[in-house]
């Protein structure tokens, strides 16, 4: 198997890979969009008392809890910044989250991923930039780590997210 990195038009909470990684609050607290999905389809409450036994994240950092109800063996929780104009360390914060989402999946022995486009959402990231960001913070684990084979697989909703992944690969 070779490393790769794609696009896929899907819910993420429906993905049959090894790990999802959910787009967390600091508190680990079940929230809207991507992560209100993801709790309400892995078992709320189960989820909640997983997060909570965590206790909380940094953001920039990644924490791992078992994917109950979902095909996804497990949930990485990563903490995304919010956006505040590009000048508090954001894009190394967020860099930061995608990397140890996959030294998660690897110390987990996940051979599959599927990503969010992390703090693109509430956190008002730009769509484009963080596009960028997540595809390098991808592409340099897959070339720093040779031996690990890893699909990763990144989740949108719609025609214009998909397409602007696609150009982000295709630049990378």
């Amino acid at each position: 198997m070779k490393s790769s990195i794609n696009v896929e038009k899907t819910d993420i909470t429906q993905m049959d890979v090894d790990v999802i990684v959910n787009a967390a609050n600091r508190n680990l607290s079940h929230g809207g969009g991507v992560c209100g999905a993801i709790f309400s389809r892995a078992g709320p409450h189960r989820l909640a008392k997983a997060c909570s036994e965590i206790g909380g994240c940094e953001t920039g950092s990644a924490v791992i809890t078992p994917g109950f109800d979902l095909k996804a063996k497990y949930i990485i929780h990563a903490v995304g910044p919010v956006w505040q104009g590009g000048n508090s360390g954001e894009e190394e914060l967020l860099y930061s989250a995608y990397e140890k989402s996959l030294i998660l999946a690897k110390e987990n022995q996940c051979r599959s991923i599927g990503f969010p486009v992390i703090s693109s959402g509430i956190y008002g990231y730009p769509k484009k930039e963080a596009w960028q960001v997540a595809v390098r913070s991808c592409s340099d684990f897959i070339e720093n780590n040779p031996d690990y084979p890893i699909e990763i697989v990144f989740a949108v909703l719609s025609d214009k997210s998909k397409s602007m992944g696609e150009e982000a690969i295709a630049h990378n």
